[in-house]
């Protein structure tokens, strides 16, 4: 037999996946329901994930080696990477997912232009699963309603998942994001050549933080917040335009996007011979809202796992099996997962706590650790006398803007 597995949503983690389950030779389907899809997002993504996936230097706008951060009462922090091979590139997503999803197609996975909106469950552990989709290259607007059996199905459709809904995959807390691109005047543009931007404050997030991302020929800028403070999302663009605004004086607007960043991952992942991945699963840190790197880490390991446990595609995997690589992810990125909410508990709280959050990036031992996670993605271990000093400078930090609680 020849494993079916249909990959539902062609972003990072949909095509990261595609492309893997083609190269060994799975029969493998990839529906997107939108090939020119733009997803409104930051588009920051570490060094790693340009070697680790293959990612050719032309799709990547800027290589920013500058961050600045920029705390409520103003006070700006910079910080620098001293090595000149390292960088944090920023992407636009229309072009980085339309690579990924033209690559997989090319490895041999079947691209189905169209949406999926229903799914038929097997009676048997090894009875196909029937998708229910509309495929959109045929039959005008209206497309035409057409079904496809497979064995295994994998869901990376983004935070309001259609695949998570149908295996009853639970719900989680979710942020807003809001972000305007907005294109510059050239000599305005140059100041974020290599540079972006952090700010921090009630005025432009009460849970998150602002920013301004260079991108081709445009920034993006934007910020975010928990979907109970939505009603603010307009408010708080208002503020990080209102902070900015000297340097994006004589700016253009030329789009507007919002879209749901999930807070946790779901309560259930697999379901049968269903597994997510991506922001379908809840894969997005806390403190840094970041996801692409690991939606497309979580898209490649599923699929792996898929590879793996058929046997290069000769048998149905089950659910124990897929379940595997629920275990191998946990253990990978558990931690980091752990002390970034800790670290968004602990400085996103008040201005005072972002204010000594802001007060601690100016130190060097912590850039360091922070650029190597980030850059590498792994939560780094420092020596014991660094992060005595860390540890120390943190405290400081907080008691001198009064910002522990009693």
């Amino acid at each position: 037999m020849t494993l079916r597995v249909a990959v539902v949503g062609s972003g990072p983690a949909g095509s990261s996946a595609a492309e893997t389950l083609a190269k060994a030779g799975v029969e493998t389907y990839l529906f997107e329901r939108k090939l020119d899809n733009a997803k409104p997002c930051g588009g920051a993504i570490p060094l790693c994930m340009v070697s680790e996936f293959d990612l050719p230097q032309d799709i990547i706008d800027r290589r920013v080696r500058k961050m600045k951060m920029i705390s409520p009462s103003n006070r700006e922090v910079d910080i620098n990477l001293d090595n000149e091979e390292e960088y944090i590139g920023m992407c636009r997503r229309e072009v980085l997912d339309g690579y990924l999803r033209n690559r997989a197609a090319a490895k041999g996975a079947h691209l189905i232009n169209a949406t999926v909106h229903k799914l038929d469950f097997p009676i048997n552990n090894t009875d196909p699963y029937t998708i229910h989709y509309v495929d959109h290259t045929e039959g005008g607007a209206q497309g035409i309603a057409k079904t496809l059996k497979v064995d295994v199905i994998i869901g990376a459709d983004g935070a309001n998942s259609r695949i998570a809904k149908e295996m009853d995959a639970g719900d989680y807390n979710y942020a807003i994001a809001f972000q305007e691109r907005i294109r510059l005047p050239q000599h305005k543009m140059a100041y974020y050549n290599d540079l972006a931007e952090m700010y921090v404050g009630d005025d432009v997030s009460t849970d998150f933080y602002a920013w301004v991302f260079p991108k081709y020929d445009h920034v993006a800028v934007g910020t975010g917040t928990m979907h109970v403070h939505k009603a603010s999302i307009k408010q708080l663009q208002a503020g990080i335009r209102a902070r900015a605004a000297r340097k994006l004086a004589g700016g253009q607007i030329i789009k507007v996007e919002a879209h749901p960043i999930p807070e946790h991952p779901r309560p259930r992942r697999v379901v049968g011979r269903i597994a997510l991945v991506g922001d379908a699963a809840g894969y997005v840190t806390k403190s840094s809202g970041e996801g692409i790197y690991f939606a497309a880490k979580s898209g490649r390991m599923c699929a792996e796992t898929i590879v793996e446990m058929s046997n290069g595609g000769s048998r149905i995997p089950t659910e124990a099996d897929l379940k595997v690589y629920l275990k191998r992810w946990d253990r990978k990125y558990g931690l980091t997962y752990k002390v970034l909410d800790i670290l968004q508990n602990v400085f996103y709280r008040t201005d005072a706590t972002r204010e000594a959050f802001v007060e601690m990036c100016g130190d060097r031992d912590v850039q360091r650790l922070t650029f190597d996670s980030y850059l590498y993605k792994t939560v780094v271990p420092a020596n014991p006398i660094t992060q005595l000093k860390i540890t120390a400078k943190t405290l400081g930090s907080l008691l001198r803007g009064n910002a522990l609680a009693p």
